[in-house]
């Protein structure tokens, strides 16, 4: 795992394996979630593949949707793409509300 300082806590880039150990997930079920587009690795290869810091935060809210209310990997993918709708209609409403 590549860190952006040596004294920094925020992650620049992940490695399939690094991001299953974030979210407490089997690589399997990670590949599902790059099928499904809930991530988007870089890389050609699984083995390859590099994800985002960011990444982190989107595969917890999967991993929590999965094992706490039991939500299929096509949920999941439905479920954070309508929170990522909802947030972006938040952030324009907010702009017409700002003094």
């Amino acid at each position: 795992m590549k860190k952006t300082t040596l004294h920094s806590d925020v992650v620049d880039m992940l490695t399939l394996e690094d991001l299953c150990r974030f979210c407490d997930a089997d690589e399997a079920w990670v590949i599902e979630l790059v099928e499904h587009g809930v991530l988007d690795p870089i890389g050609g290869t699984s083995s390859n593949w590099r994800f985002f810091g960011a990444s982190i935060r989107r595969a917890k809210k999967a991993r929590r949707l999965n094992r706490d209310l039991g939500v299929n990997t096509a949920g999941v993918a439905l479920v954070l793409d309508l929170l990522d709708e909802r947030d972006a209609v938040v952030r324009r409403l907010a702009q017409y509300e700002a003094p």
